[in-house]
């Protein structure tokens, strides 16, 4: 009798489905071409309709885990299988309700990436700085091009929706983060960013015009 597989049901990581045997739909191949045919992408979704697996997916394929895709349709396609350092930013899962969450939240996040690659923080809240420095130096270090996955930028936005003041000063503070993207374009690898709302609507990317928006492309 055939071992029964459980559905991964609530589990938003590629990893943790693959190494314990759960059920997955394989998607894999869309993932090799969305990856070798644009380097900076925006995907729009509801909550629960899969963003963070699919960024967890993407953390673990540019990590060369390839281990974890063996059987799937992106083994045939690749051949490489390159590890790349994966900058990882999740607004997912908190609840960003004053400017000194959001603040100790991204300084958080920024020191773990200064730590992993001994980068000294010279800027303190000036988080776009301190982005650049992060990228650029890592590139200097590993001689490769980082990737970076942005799971859900606007909850900090759609956390304080009834308070358009406050909403105001978060959204500074995020596009002072995402300012680095477009001026780094050229040793960027890869950047992928989701969220619940249209990047337009909240205009954090203003600067980032070479955006491939494929929230309703049917391909995807």
């Amino acid at each position: 009798m055939a071992e029964l597989k459980l559905f991964p049901i609530g589990l938003q990581d590629f990893s943790q489905i693959r190494r314990n045997g759960y059920y997955y739909v394989d998607k894999t191949d869309i993932v090799y071409k969305m990856t070798h045919t644009d380097r900076v992408y925006f995907l729009s979704r509801p909550r629960r309709f899969g963003k963070s697996l699919l960024i967890s997916t993407l953390r673990d394929y540019f990590l060369g885990k390839k281990e974890l895709f063996e059987g799937l349709a992106i083994e045939k396609l690749e051949k490489e299988w390159k590890q790349y350092p994966v900058f990882h930013l999740s607004f997912a899962g908190t609840k960003f309700t004053d400017l000194k969450t959001l603040q100790i939240y991204l300084n958080d996040m920024l020191g773990e990436f200064e730590e992993k690659y001994q980068i000294t923080n010279t800027n303190q809240y000036e988080w776009g700085s301190r982005f650049k420095k992060i990228l650029k130096s890592t590139y200097e270090q590993t001689k490769t091009e980082p990737v970076v996955l942005v799971d859900e930028y606007d909850a900090p936005l759609l956390d304080t929706m009834d308070n358009p003041e406050l909403q105001l000063v978060l959204k500074q503070e995020m596009r002072k983060l995402f300012s680095p993207l477009k001026d780094m374009g050229g040793i960027l690898r890869f950047v992928f960013l989701t969220g619940i709302s249209k990047f337009s609507q909240l205009s954090i990317f203003s600067e980032l015009n070479n955006l491939n928006v494929i929230t309703m492309d049917n391909e995807y």
